[in-house]
């Protein structure tokens, strides 16, 4: 695939996970932006589009290969994220959780108005995420993996619920966007995580840790957003 300044952003991420790094750094949005040509994109982040581009270029030439998930089977793109990304939350936000509270008892009387909307943001993020694994795994992935089952099975399609995936994913995705939000609200209140002057090394853990959370939601959703759902919607479409 040829990336030029009109290509989706999620598309390059696609195609070259190690784009992914290149729009971390400009802070712009490769997952629930995916769609958007990265022209656009650039010009939101206020990054130029033609420098970012020879980055994106300069980082897929490296030789390192990444997985081509565009290209592997349903199955195994589900079982990476659950065993990846999933797993990585479950481990994670509680961790996370503990930091903040320690940090709002050591440095909310300095930090209170900044922490505290940095927790309510968190607290929402993490309220949400929960449920949002818990309905992937036991609902739409199984559903997703008898439809990828069905596609070599003659008239299997409907038995496997291929028509019925868009309402679902939809949802999914509207999830994506809140949770995205979220991570936004985090980063802006908490001054693009710029530990204070006084801030102690609880406080540089729970930034270092929220910057690495935020990094990894935006791949999770990517992956999601931008590869499997298209895919599933594509194969739904085929059988259906």
């Amino acid at each position: 695939m040829k990336v030029t300044e009109r290509t989706a952003v999620g598309d390059i991420v696609a195609k070259y996970p190690k784009a992914a790094r290149v729009f971390e750094a400009h802070r712009i949005d490769y997952c629930c932006g995916g769609d958007h040509p990265l022209t656009e994109a650039c010009d939101a982040a206020g990054a130029s589009p033609a420098a970012v581009l020879n980055e994106i270029l300069q980082a897929v030439a490296e030789p390192v290969a990444d997985r081509d998930w565009t290209a592997d089977t349903l199955a195994d793109l589900i079982q990476h994220i659950v065993d990846v990304h999933h797993a990585y939350l479950r481990e994670e936000l509680p961790v996370l959780t503990n930091r903040l509270q320690k940090v709002l008892a050591a440095h909310g009387e300095r930090h209170g108005a900044s922490l505290s909307a940095l927790s309510a943001a968190f607290d929402e993020l993490h309220r949400d995420l929960g449920p949002h694994l818990e309905k992937e795994e036991r609902i739409l992935f199984p559903a997703i993996l008898r439809c990828e089952q069905a596609a070599g099975e003659p008239g299997g399609a409907r038995a496997a619920g291929a028509a019925g995936l868009r309402h679902p994913i939809a949802v999914m995705q509207q999830e994506h966007e809140s949770a995205g939000r979220a991570l936004k609200q985090m980063r802006t209140v908490a001054e693009d995580y710029t530990v204070p002057a006084d801030g102690c090394t609880t406080y540089r853990a729970l930034f270092d840790g929220l910057v690495r959370l935020e990094a990894d939601l935006h791949r999770h959703i990517h992956l999601e957003n931008n590869i499997l759902f298209p895919r599933v919607i594509a194969l739904g479409a085929a059988l259906g």
